[in-house]
């Protein structure tokens, strides 16, 4: 309930946090983008929200924040992050079996739809994962467990990291302050969800058709 409450409410945590912290509230912002973007079992953290309600407070002056610093670290943290997991996954592989308690930390359900994901799109699905809550947790691990030239893993790191956040820091920095979405900012909060987990829900449904048409 805490962590709803958190996602539902960011804004406002995100107000205390600020006014706790000051200076520091960058410190918190990257903590958290990385953790998301970079372990492997922490894939329910608000990154979409959490990005966008800084960027709506960095377009209010009594915040003191500034965008382009939210934009640079958080991009950093996103960058960083999909490294660490990209390396964490190709440990799994090379280790899986004598770690296979870290395995059982990982929901199958979510890594297996991240797989499918990645089969069917590729490469690109580095860059087009990060604007998929639970896939892009999942994605940079898979590209590691299947021995992905980490050059390729990188390009498409980077410029799905920079696109990621540079998006939800446009829409927050020049529309998260307006009255209506102030007003109904958990429903915006989670509208992002709904629309991201759409085409998680999309492959899972597609998967139990295909199913269903080899056993007819």
């Amino acid at each position: 309930m805490a962590l709803i409450d958190f996602i539902l409410h960011i804004d406002d945590h995100l107000v205390t946090i600020v006014n706790q912290f000051g200076i520091g509230t960058y410190l918190i912002l990257f903590a958290i983008i990385f953790i998301e973007t970079g372990l492997v079992i922490f894939p329910f953290l608000p990154g979409d929200s959490l990005i966008f309600a800084a960027a709506a407070m960095a377009a209010n002056s009594r915040y003191q924040l500034n965008i382009w610093l939210i934009y640079l670290i958080v991009a950093l943290a996103a960058v960083l992050g999909d490294s660490l997991n990209y390396e964490i996954g190709a440990w799994s592989t090379r280790a899986g079996e004598k770690h296979a308690w870290f395995n059982r930390l990982i929901n199958e359900n979510n890594r297996l739809a991240a797989e499918k994901f990645f089969d069917r799109h590729g490469p690109i699905t580095i860059m087009i994962g990060r604007f998929i809550p639970f896939i892009r947790t999942f994605v940079p691990f898979i590209s590691g467990g299947s021995k992905m030239h980490y050059r390729t893993f990188f390009i498409y790191n980077v410029i799905g990291g920079l696109l990621w956040t540079g998006l939800f820091c446009i829409i927050g920095y020049f529309f998260g302050n307006f009255p209506i979405v102030k007003e109904h900012f958990s429903l915006i909060v989670i509208a992002i969800i709904f629309i991201s987990v759409v085409p998680i829900l999309i492959v899972a449904i597609r998967k139990k058709l295909a199913l269903k048409k080899e056993f007819h």
